[in-house]
């Protein structure tokens, strides 16, 4: 290249330089990319006056009982749920260890709709007891290992109750100048940018009266009104809402039954795969993607499982329901009853079983610049390592199995996203 050239090139390249430096720095800040850390395969929300420190356990055991009258075995699984025989031989063993080690990988308390209104003398007990309980989980073996509460909404009739569960809740998990590593707050029915931003407020004067770290404090946005997902000037609101949130947002969660009779739904068809639920939940998908917040599916509200015939039926319906949120691309639901926990553990395991083989091979091809069956670029690489990893992080895979057939070993895996 001539030095006229060199000097053209260098040229062009200081004015992309100066006039995309503002836009660098914002992609860097408002799109960091995904953390690479473990995110839970679900949330059990348990309303307040129901929850009891062994709570988690409690579900857990029930959860067995239920599999030991109804799914006792790997035929039964197959049966029910239509999982190959070989991959149900698999999974069932290692749902079993689930359940009797670490039921409940994220506990929410819940003081909103679960909960109801009660006089503040009643939600004030009923924390305290909650607070009390919530203390005793952070490093304690086989507890959740993700926590916290849901407060009221911020909306005008509710606001002053749910602020003061706030306050009272950090002030009663807060340890010096610490939160609990796993402290999750839920902050619901979000319908603007200006409540987010209110929620952020709260947390930074939180914070700087209890003597906090700056920033110690996040939350997740529930997205169950339409304003969530689209504003009175037309335009998508829940982006804005993730960015409103000043990087406290930790997680958007879809809320199946307040956003469907919102729409105007019947009640009969308020599911996870209505074309409205899918809708919204796309719209949460993009707003979040690369900016590190994780999106959440929702819950169904089908808990039969008093006979054997009721059990296979909820279970065959919650089964589907939690694979195809996993085919596209949301890694995490709401459980609502015990019962909901053995296929919420059998289908993220088998999803993650079933896919490691070819996931393996393509990237140790990819790695190995080996070639072969399929030509992958990059961002495929990634989203392979990324699936592995969420196996890996979720219980589904071994260490020893994923680095045979893949030659990566967690630290290799989480390169690739980078």
């Amino acid at each position: 290249m001539s030095t006229g050239l060199e000097q053209l090139v260098a040229a062009v390249q200081a004015e992309a330089d100066e006039r995309l430096a503002a836009a660098d720095a914002d992609l860097a800040r408002l799109y960091p990319g995904d953390p690479a850390t473990r995110q839970p395969v679900h949330t059990v929300y348990v309303p307040a006056d129901a929850f009891e420190q062994q709570t988690p356990w409690r579900w857990g055991a029930a959860a067995l009982e239920l599999m030991d009258d109804h799914l006792p075995d790997a035929a039964a699984v197959t049966r029910v749920t239509g999982m190959d025989a070989g991959l149900a031989d698999e999974v069932l063993p290692r749902v079993r260890r689930k359940l009797a080690e670490q039921p409940v990988e994220d506990l929410r308390v819940d003081f909103e709709d679960g909960y109801g209104r009660r006089p503040d003398d009643v939600e004030d007990a009923h924390l305290g007891s909650a607070v009390e309980a919530l203390r005793t989980y952070a490093g304690l073996d086989g507890a959740p290992s993700w926590y916290g509460i849901r407060i009221k909404c911020l909306e005008r009739d509710y606001r002053h109750r749910g602020l003061r569960t706030l306050v009272d809740a950090v002030a009663g998990l807060a340890s010096g100048a610490e939160v609990p590593p796993g402290l999750v707050l839920t902050l619901p029915k979000v319908t603007s940018t200006d409540q987010v931003e209110a929620m952020v407020a709260a947390c930074a004067r939180i914070e700087e009266a209890l003597g906090l770290a700056d920033r110690a404090l996040g939350f997740e946005i529930q997205v169950e009104t339409p304003q969530a997902i689209l504003g009175a000037d037309g335009r998508a609101t829940v982006a804005p809402l993730v960015h409103a949130s000043a990087g406290r947002c930790t997680g958007l969660h879809y809320g199946t039954f307040d956003y469907s009779a919102g729409l105007g739904i019947a009640a009969a068809h308020q599911t996870l795969e209505h074309p409205a639920a899918d809708h919204a939940k796309a719209t949460m998908q993009l707003a979040a993607a690369q900016t590190g917040v994780r999106c959440s599916d929702g819950s169904t509200n089908v808990i039969a499982f008093g006979t054997a015939d009721d059990a296979a039926s909820t279970w065959a319906l919650h089964h589907r329901l939690v694979t195809r949120a996993l085919e596209r691309g949301y890694y995490q639901g709401w459980d609502m009853h015990p019962g909901h926990l053995p296929t919420r553990y059998l289908a993220t395991y088998a999803f993650f079983r079933a896919a490691l083989p070819a996931s393996a091979r393509r990237l140790r091809a990819y790695v190995d610049q080996a070639g072969g069956d399929v030509m992958d670029e990059p961002a495929t690489a990634r989203m392979l390592a990324s699936a592995v990893l969420r196996g890996l992080h979720c219980g589904a895979l071994d260490e020893d199995e994923v680095r045979s057939a893949s030659g990566l070993d967690r630290d290799g895996l989480v390169a690739l996203l980078r």
